[in-house]
């Protein structure tokens, strides 16, 4: 049975898209297996560590692109370790349920989503006085964060805020927001009372940076 997702389209003040309820009851299950993993002691890298803006937050995170890529030089074997992550496997949704069709017809700069060719996913975790300072993804044309925290909700803050246009998203369970890198972003500080760090009851977001990247075809002569 075909899904039908319920979207929220925005063209002011930028094109911005948000899907409530983007993942399903299996899907969920899947993304929490692999979020209370990383959560453990020693897997959670800070900023100057996984490519985030050093200086703007302390919030931990992974680039899980790095951790399941194939070394190997030929893939002539089909191997894929990207497979062994359920985010990796299940992220894919994205590029595939038509929500990114939708996107696309929102305004000149998002009609390229539909092309998309690369994407990077991260995993980040914010707890107790954790935060990320405005700022923009300048090197990626589009952003897709997925949010996601135990219930009953714990903590306090973790809005989306974007304080250039006076906007601001509230962090919903199992919401993904979409919009380009251009935009100016941040996440408001997260608070949290009688909660250990690994205990997982913050605020997880799982982020896809995606465009387009175009080779070279042009052999020399």
């Amino acid at each position: 049975m075909k899904e039908r997702l319920e979207a929220e389209l925005f063209v002011e003040p930028f094109p911005l898209m948000v899907v409530n309820n983007f993942y399903n009851d299996f899907e969920l299950a899947l993304i929490w297996q692999e979020l209370m993993f990383y959560t453990a002691p020693n897997k959670l890298l800070a900023a100057e560590n996984y490519g985030g803006v050093v200086g703007k937050t302390n919030a931990k995170a992974l680039v899980l692109d790095d951790i399941y890529i194939n070394h190997s030089k030929t893939k002539e074997d089909g191997i894929n370790f990207r497979n062994l992550s359920n985010i990796l496997t299940v992220n894919r949704k994205l590029f595939r349920c038509g929500v990114l069709e939708k996107f696309s017809e929102l305004h000149g700069c998002t009609s390229i989503a539909t092309k998309s060719n690369h994407d990077t996913t991260k995993v980040r975790y914010y707890h107790n006085n954790e935060y990320y300072d405005p700022h923009t993804d300048s090197s990626t044309q589009f952003l897709a964060f997925s949010y996601f925290y135990r219930e009953p909700k714990k903590f306090k803050g973790g809005d989306l805020i974007f304080p250039k246009y006076d906007f601001k998203i509230p962090c919903n369970n199992n919401t993904m927001v979409i919009f380009p890198g251009w935009v100016e972003h941040g996440v408001r500080k997260v608070t949290i009372e009688d909660s250990d760090y690994f205990d997982g009851w913050g605020r997880y977001a799982i982020t896809s940076f995606f465009g387009c990247k175009y080779r070279n075809t042009l052999s020399a002569k």
